[in-house]
């Protein structure tokens, strides 16, 4: 298989690569930056440079054609289940019957391609997504985006920072030059402007609970080539519930600036709380993995949630377990939800120290996404993926932005007092 790849330098000039063989052994392709400087795919390790007329933008496209020649190789085990598109009818998530086929004889669920997964005893592929072409984010009847903005983040999400481009999710910080809807559906309440803008990929409702769930991503470099400077970036995967803190739950991954090799586990588990506290939360951060670089490398991040217990994996070795103690592990139902975001200008930022070196736009990549479902729940998901056998409690405030069509029903519940939600309209 070739591709010839093309490296846009000005909308005066336009530099043609060799041609590349994706083969992981053939990789001396040479581009030309600048029309004088040359590199090598290795040391350019995926970036590529587009010119949109004045501004030069990182595209990080040709590590992006290997790793997608590696996946095809791949050989795996087959899953429950493969195929294109699965039929929803309406985004509520009601399967289509295809004759007398069982709708189990349709997983997985979402957007997978032609290929096989990997197995796992006791966990049955429910979920997965290869971003291999564009998911409709106002239409797709599970997944969604966030109009949120965390108080202690400088970003506020959109779904416009939310991209899909060559067999990759983007998730891309930059400066806030837009407007936005000062009430966040997502967080019920209004938010005030932030400096940054990015995005949160989400499913619409609160349907998952006990299972393994997988991702592949790479980090962002908070500066241009330069994978070894730190600087500060949440990039995350992770199960949350929170309807305004009614009920917070929350299992994370969460691959942060502070170094290279930085990647946090957490648990969260409070009622009625819209402050965090130490007593709530068991986290490993900050915990730091030598000989990998998250902003170079893609890794696989995963965490398998049961009944009184989650276990984390990097790159498929065990590397954390938290059982029931003080804290609780979760068994409530939860969203699934992937973003990026920078931590507000404080003395002790959380996601790393030095904020200064970030420049924008930064993005985060996803490969793909998985999630398995335990065999012993018999409550999440719902078998057909619809709202209509979830209870009041997971329906409570769980609209994500105003253009989702669910109703925002519940109070908001802040220091003991308990408020309307605010309202937008879908523009």
């Amino acid at each position: 298989m070739q591709s010839a790849l093309f490296v846009l330098l000005s909308r005066a000039a336009c530099v043609a690569a060799d041609v590349l063989t994706l083969a992981p052994q053939e990789t001396s392709t040479l581009f030309a930056l600048d029309g004088e400087q040359c590199l090598s795919l290795r040391q350019l390790r995926g970036e590529v440079l587009r010119a949109d007329d004045n501004e030069i933008l990182e595209e990080r496209l040709v590590a992006d054609l290997v790793d997608s020649s590696l996946k095809q190789n791949e050989t795996t085990v087959h899953g429950a289940g493969q195929g294109h598109g699965h039929g929803h009818d309406g985004r509520d998530g009601h399967h289509r019957n295809h004759g007398d086929r069982h709708a189990h004889s349709q997983l997985p669920y979402g957007h997978p391609s032609s290929k096989h997964y990997p197995r796992y005893p006791g966990f049955t592929l429910w979920l997965v997504e290869d971003f291999d072409r564009p998911i409709d984010l106002d239409n797709d009847p599970i997944w969604t985006w966030s109009d949120g903005g965390l108080k202690e983040g400088q970003v506020r999400f959109t779904k416009e920072q939310i991209r899909f481009r060559n067999g990759k999710m983007q998730i891309r910080v930059q400066k806030n030059t837009g407007w936005q809807e000062p009430c966040s559906h997502a967080q019920a309440e209004t938010v005030p402007r932030k400096p940054l803008v990015s995005g949160e990929l989400r499913t619409r409702y609160n349907m998952f609970r006990y299972g393994r769930y997988e991702v592949r991503m790479r980090a962002p470099q908070v500066q241009f080539l330069k994978p070894q400077v730190d600087g500060n970036f949440v990039a995350s995967m992770f199960v949350f519930r929170a309807a305004s803190f009614h009920h917070w739950r929350e299992v994370d991954v969460e691959v942060t600036g502070r170094r290279p090799g930085a990647i946090s586990t957490n648990v969260l588990n409070a009622d009625h709380t819209s402050k965090w506290h130490r007593w709530i939360e068991q986290t490993d951060y900050p915990k730091t993995y030598p000989g990998i670089n998250v902003r170079s490398e893609y890794h696989n991040y995963a965490f398998e949630w049961l009944p009184g217990v989650v276990r984390w994996y990097i790159d498929g070795r065990k590397i954390r377990e938290k059982r029931n103690d003080k804290l609780k592990v979760p068994d409530m139902s939860a969203k699934v939800m992937l973003n990026l975001w920078i931590y507000r200008k404080t003395k002790y930022p959380f996601g790393g120290f030095k904020l200064k070196n970030d420049r924008f736009p930064m993005q985060s990549e996803y490969d793909w996404f998985r999630f398995y479902k335990w065999d012993g729940d018999k409550e999440y998901p719902p078998t057909d993926m619809s709202s209509q056998s979830l209870s009041r409690e997971d329906l409570y405030l769980t609209s994500n932005n105003p253009c989702d069509g669910i109703p925002l029903i519940g109070q908001v519940e802040k220091h003991g007092r308990h408020s309307g939600a605010c309202h937008a309209k879908c523009r």
